[in-house]
């Protein structure tokens, strides 16, 4: 997938917002500016203001994938911060801002569940009646002699996630999440393009180096419930990562990638097998949880 056919991949909820004819780093301007006026003069109600807060989200990581520069979208939300924190809270300018994004934002904040993607993958979101213990945000991937699926799973306060299957023997005995550590590096790790014009690199050429790496080991394991297991499936295991894997996850570039490693005991010594999953707009999945949950 091309940077301009993800970009378009964004289309479904800016075009709901009202942002169709914007740039993408007009859109993020915006969100952020409304972002600033909210948390200064309360205009939204805290389900709206999450949705905002996950069409910001979107909109960097469209723009990311787009070929925007990092450091230039960082000077627009600085400059959006200062012209919106410039405007009192009783400009009618900035009330009739507000009342486009009350508009535009009803239907989607309600909407029960949502597609994010970005270049090679795909995040799935969903919002759960209370008590349903399947996949809220997830995310398939391929995976060598199984198959893989990861993402925050209910019921309550969402768990992070890994569901592999493997198939009759063995299985593995722990799993491992790898992810770059921003504090040991300056930047994310992209990789050189894919074979072929436009594509974009492997997933696995996105991750950094292991000296660059942060590690978070499973911290449960144990059958799948049936409602995150794949079709059909019968010996699908769970493993459970720590809360802050999830916050960790959320703070990379759209672009990168993690892996989850999985990990097998024999006579030969321990093997592993990966599992590679896009960052993408995790970000904005989760910020869309988070808005309006539904209530059955």
């Amino acid at each position: 997938m091309s940077r301009w056919a993800c970009a378009a991949g964004a289309a479904t909820m800016l075009a709901a917002t009202g942002a169709a004819a914007a740039t993408l780093p007009e859109v993020y301007a915006e969100r952020t500016a409304m972002i600033e006026a909210d948390a200064r003069c309360r205009l939204f109600e805290p389900g709206l203001a999450a949705a905002l807060g996950a069409a910001r989200a979107q909109a960097r990581g469209a723009a990311l994938r787009a070929g925007a520069d990092p450091a230039e979208l960082d000077r627009i939300a600085g400059r959006a911060r200062a012209g919106a924190a410039a405007l009192p809270c009783t400009s009618p300018r900035l009330a009739a801002w507000a009342a486009r994004v009350r508009s535009a934002f009803e239907g989607w904040s309600r909407a029960p569940r949502m597609s994010f993607p970005g270049e090679t993958a795909v995040w799935e979101a969903a919002r759960p009646a209370d008590g349903d213990a399947g996949w809220r945000l997830s995310q398939a991937a391929p995976l060598e002699g199984g198959t893989f699926r990861f993402g925050l799973a209910g019921p309550g306060a969402a768990a992070l996630t890994a569901v592999a299957d493997f198939g009759p023997g063995p299985g593995p005995y722990a799993a491992r999440l790898v992810l770059r550590d921003p504090g040991r590096t300056s930047g994310p790790y992209l990789g050189a393009p894919g074979l072929g014009a436009g594509r974009p690199p492997a997933l696995a050429r996105r991750l950094p180096p292991r000296t660059a790496a942060r590690v978070f080991q499973a911290s449960g394991r144990g059958p799948a419930a049936p409602a995150l297991r794949p079709a059909r499936s019968r010996t699908a295991l769970a493993f459970r990562f720590p809360d802050a894997a999830a916050g960790a996850i959320e703070a990379l570039d759209p672009r990168e990638a993690v892996a989850v490693e999985f990990l097998f005991g024999g006579r030969g010594g321990e093997a592993v097998r990966t599992a590679y999953v896009e960052v993408g707009d995790f970000a904005a999945g989760r910020a869309f949880l988070s808005a309006a949950p539904r209530r059955d």
